[in-house]
């Protein structure tokens, strides 16, 4: 079982087709089912049009931040898809290499395109956050990347001091 993370965990989902109610998202419950999961206490996904992400996202970061937020959708190449830009100027310490890997598995089971994926996590102060596509299977692939470090990262941000068990090609952290 994985380890419990205590606290708050935050979905938002940028879309301006589910915002509108032109189909269902998927993402945001399966996404917040995870972190429920993990133990953390999580609300019903945040659904917002495109263009409202920047606003939705400075609230889930405003005190008292929750210990992770996710976003998915709007990390394309499109004019609306405006995640990247929302996010990125509150992260005050990058981890480019969850982005990395998110795009090399995308590629490796899915399109080509994946590559044009413009995601980024970070930290902003101890709290974790992670843009993800917002397709189904990018969440997925979101999760597998996410979830065998979320515990050891949660930990690391509050001060933990925990390097076991987390690799052993030592300077990861």
């Amino acid at each position: 079982m994985a380890e419990q993370i205590p606290g708050r965990g935050v979905v938002i989902v940028a879309s301006t087709r589910a915002a509108r109610g032109v189909y269902r998202d998927e993402t945001g419950p399966r996404l917040a089912s995870w972190l429920e999961g993990r133990g953390l206490e999580v609300g019903e996904p945040r659904v917002v049009a495109d263009r409202d992400v920047a606003a939705a996202v400075a609230e889930a970061l405003a005190p008292p931040r929750p210990r992770v937020l996710i976003t998915t959708g709007g990390t394309g190449i499109g004019p609306e898809d405006q995640t990247v830009e929302a996010v990125y100027p509150h992260l005050e310490r990058e981890l480019p290499g969850i982005v990395q890997e998110l795009i090399r598995r995308g590629v490796e089971h899915g399109p080509a395109s994946a590559v044009l994926t413009r995601g980024v996590a970070g930290l902003v102060g101890d709290t974790f956050v992670a843009t993800l596509p917002g397709s189904p299977g990018a969440v997925e692939d979101g999760i597998a990347v996410i979830d065998p470090i979320l515990g050891h990262l949660v930990g690391q941000a509050r001060g933990g001091e925990n390097h076991a068990n987390h690799g052993s090609h030592g300077n990861h952290g």
